[in-house]
């Protein structure tokens, strides 16, 4: 099972077993479990490879001061044996939430005081929910019970075992936020806007040593998590990074440390806080009396936040806070008061990204002012203006600002990617290609249109400082015009023709091939079939033999990329390594979108990185490896998992099917046309019954089938002599049904014996099978998909130039004719009518008018 799958099955218990509780609770305690595992395996790995038998671990105990003490220097704090999760494991039945209680307790007795930071309270939301885990202790045992069953078989005990861990951990959480409504803004920021802020903060931070982050309303710690990840990307050593987080809430303070130690980050890089970010601003303050002597002001490389939108606050007097150099945002709004802050905290080469609604574009008052001494100040650098709806429990439109310290740039870049997401139930989602066209945009500082402008400070000081978003940047759709002379008399207007000119530019012969251009004015669509016409251009076929000729090596080259040395590929250099190569191949090809391309790579990645984690984590070995293929069934009324045949653990059935046992499935694939020749025959014996005949009790009372208990018996009468036509029907028909059952009985042996077959050729395949399977899996989908989007390209044209011509297909000649026509024989209709004189009378006025009288 890979982390997705194990992931989703995690997720689909915990969601069953929540019951009533709410989603946002219920994440509390199945994370704070997956914590304490996390803790517990580290701490007998450490001492493992510190020389530790697994027969040792039972001297873990609280009362052994020198053990207590080496243990706590090793790892930050101590776990005796008897709270061990493998302890709770081993307990079976006998385990009981007194022994969540006494172990979290301990826990917190036995933290290294030089880790009171990163450790003191951090199981504090979960000891204090555990009552609402059951109506009672023995209910309240069974759920957690439950609990650390659902969540023992997570790999911690290598790289990859972090990697799966910090994936499941990411899931559920995006799970429980899409499950939590409005709270989930509390403590989740979509994984697609994190990915987004991380590559633009990425970008600015490559090439830099020691790095410090910064989020001043951390959430479950995710968005920093993923800058980090971003950041090691590019720079290399993830232990260069020091991150700092503030969080209000306790629970989601406790969240967000869980989440950072457990991606391997060690615990001198966290320093998290729990208050109030616009009340109480670091540094850190020991105590109020040594305050002076512990002042140490916070600066860091790069800020990253989303808070809480247009929320309530309390500003200081002027002038009182250094923070807020540029003015106090309103009472009621403190939005600007977080970019504030945030700002301040930043180096002087630093970088900040921020989420905010749209008000603070174009509101005024106070908020106007800060945002003109911002823009004097030359501190905006971009402003991304998202889709709505992306955020779980708000629909609001928002936009992400990025700001710089110092910028000797008198331009600010505004970006409209409202447009490009997919949606995702009820919330739409930023895919792979809109964050990849936003970072290019954002890190070149370019003007696309439609969707980008690099806006100066002279145009912005013109619209009174007002940076509302369609000011700068329209990315509507163009109205549809209607041109009066085709209208009446037909045609194409050539203007309209014009406006294809991408197209045209590209196959210049293909216009005069598909438009008659009659006069300065309209044109005549003049092929019979738009797509002959299309398909058969030379110069489109040029074209599409020469995007074809751009992946002509694709194969050669991801074969040597990823497959001859598949144990040792880097899987996320690798993964940006191929994507700029996609975008230099596509560089210099018309008409074909680059984004769409690589969103065609990006999905098919999945599967290959997949794949990639299962091979360096179990080895080469695991290709040969199949899994039983466990199905969920009804037994006494419960699902229960029972085995129903094999699957390949890293390749499909099907695929080594198509490859290697062609011959097997031509086999089945004869059996199952016979199957469906029967069922037609059987279809013609019933339409040749005579209807008399249909009222048999061997066919059914509908006359589309024949009832096989009835017509077995039916034709055990007739004997070896039937003597009418029917008779000879009814032995036809059991004839056929008796194939029928046999041919059933034949397919299933056929593929019980090619699945076992299979099972046995995957177990044996040799290296160069494998390669070639691999390649087949990973590089044939995908090269095809990318050869594709040339016919997409056409397709798009073929189906722009047929909408012209059925735009203008009907004059205003042909629907006055056709409304002539309905007249008329709307009037002789009325001449059939019959009533009184009122009646009549109205039926005379109608006439009339019909009549255009």
């Amino acid at each position: 099972m890979n982390k997705q799958q194990l992931a989703a099955k995690i997720w689909e218990s915990a969601n069953k077993m929540r019951s009533k509780i709410e989603a946002n609770e219920y994440k509390d305690y199945i994370l704070g479990f997956i914590f304490y595992k996390f803790l517990s395996e580290t701490e007998i790995a450490r001492l493992k490879a510190a020389g530790m038998e697994e027969d040792d671990l039972v001297s873990l105990v609280e009362d052994n001061a020198d053990t207590v003490d080496y243990v706590r220097g090793e790892c930050g704090y101590f776990i005796s044996y008897e709270n061990l999760f493998s302890t709770w494991i081993d307990k079976g039945s006998s385990f009981e939430i007194s022994n969540v209680r006494d172990a979290l307790s301990a826990f917190e007795r036995n933290i290294d005081p030089a880790r009171k930071r990163v450790f003191a309270g951090i199981f504090d939301t979960l000891q204090t929910g555990l009552s609402k885990l059951g109506t009672d202790e023995r209910s309240r045992s069974k759920a957690a019970r439950d609990l650390i069953y659902l969540i023992k078989d997570i790999p911690m005990d290598s790289r990859e075992g972090y990697d799966t861990l910090g994936f499941i951990y990411e899931y559920l959480i995006d799970k429980f936020a899409s499950n939590a409504g409005k709270k989930a803004g509390e403590f989740y920021t979509p994984s697609e806007v994190s990915e987004l802020m991380s590559e633009i903060i990425a970008w600015h931070l490559q090439g830099r040593g020691e790095i410090n982050i910064y989020d001043p309303t951390s959430g479950s710690g995710s968005l920093l998590i993923h800058i980090g990840k971003a950041v090691a990307r590019r720079n290399g050593n993830p232990n260069d990074i020091k991150y700092y987080a503030q969080e209000l809430k306790e629970n989601t303070y406790n969240l967000t440390r869980m989440n950072l130690v457990m991606r391997g980050i060690l615990p001198d890089n966290i320093v998290a806080r729990n208050g109030d970010t616009l009340k109480s601003d670091w540094p850190w303050f020991d105590t109020d009396e040594n305050r002076d002597e512990t002042y140490d002001p916070l600066f860091v490389d790069a800020v990253v936040s989303n808070p809480p939108y247009s929320q309530n606050w309390e500003p200081p007097a002027p002038g009182e806070d250094v923070r807020f150099e540029y003015g106090l945002a309103p009472k009621s709004k403190a939005d600007y008061a977080f970019l504030l802050h945030d700002l301040y905290h930043l180096r002087d080469d630093g970088m900040m990204c921020i989420v905010l609604p749209h008000g603070v574009l174009f509101r005024g008052g106070e908020e106007g002012t800060i945002r003109k001494n911002l823009i004097e100040h030359h501190h905006i650098q971009a402003i991304i203006g998202l889709p709505a709806n992306i955020f779980f429990g708000t629909g609001i439109p928002t936009i992400v600002m990025v700001l710089r310290k110092h910028r000797d740039d008198d331009h600010v870049l505004i970006v409209d990617a409202s447009k490009g997401f997919e949606k995702d139930g009820k919330n739409n989602k930023l895919r792979a290609c809109d964050i990849r066209r936003i970072v290019d945009v954002v890190t070149g500082s370019k003007t696309v249109d439609k969707f980008s402008r690099l806006v100066s400070l002279d145009e912005i000081r013109a619209n009174d400082y007002n940076l509302n978003i369609p000011r700068y940047v329209d990315s509507s759709e163009p109205a549809e015009n209607w041109d009066i002379y085709a209208t009446m008399f037909g045609g194409v207007p050539v203007q309209e023709v014009n406006a294809l000119h991408d197209f045209w530019d590209v196959f210049p012969s293909l216009k005069s091939q598909l438009f008659d251009m009659k006069d300065g004015h309209s044109a005549r669509v003049n092929a019979s079939s738009v797509k002959d016409t299309v398909y058969s251009n030379a110069e489109v076929k040029a074209y599409v033999e020469q995007y074809k000729q751009q992946f002509a090596d694709y194969r050669d080259f991801l074969n040597q990329e990823l497959i001859e040395d598949c144990a040792q590929v880097d899987i996320a250099s690798k993964q940006e390594e191929l994507a700029n190569d996609l975008f230099c191949r596509l560089h210099d090809v018309p008409l074909v979108d680059s984004y769409a391309a690589y969103q065609v790579f990006v999905d098919s990645w999945e599967t290959i990185a997949t794949d990639l984690e299962v091979i360096q984590s179990e080895g080469l070995d695991a290709v040969h490896k199949v899994d039983a293929n466990m199905v969920l069934k009804k037994k006494s009324g419960k699902d229960v998992e029972v085995q129903e045949g094999w699957k390949g653990h890293v390749l499909p059935f099907t695929l080594v099917q198509e490859k290697l046992l062609s011959a097997d499935l031509a086999q089945i694939a004869s059996q199952e046309h016979r199957l469906t020749e029967i069922g037609q025959e059987l279809n013609d014996l019933l339409e040749n019954v005579d209807e008399d005949d249909k009222s048999s009790d061997a066919i059914t009372e509908d006359g589309d089938a024949f009832v096989p208990a009835v017509l077995k018996k039916t034709v055990k009468a007739i004997g070896k002599h039937p003597e009418t036509d029917f008779d000879r029907t009814l032995v036809a028909a059991q004839r056929l049904l008796d194939e029928e059952k046999q041919v059933k009985s034949d397919i299933k042996k056929l593929n019980v014996a090619l699945e076992d077959k299979t099972k046995t050729v995957i177990e044996g395949l040799d290296a160069g099978q494998v390669a070639d399977l691999l390649s087949s899996k990973w590089v044939d989908q995908l090269q095809s998909k990318l050869e594709a989007l040339p016919t997409a390209v056409l397709d798009e044209l073929i189906a722009k130039v047929t909408a012209l011509d059925e735009k203008y297909a009907t004059t205003y000649a042909d629907v006055c004719s056709q409304i002539k026509t309905a007249e008329s024989e709307l009037s002789s209709m009325l001449d059939q009518l019959v009533g009184d004189e009122f009646d009549m009378a109205g039926i005379a006025e109608l006439k009339s008018l019909l009549g255009g009288e």
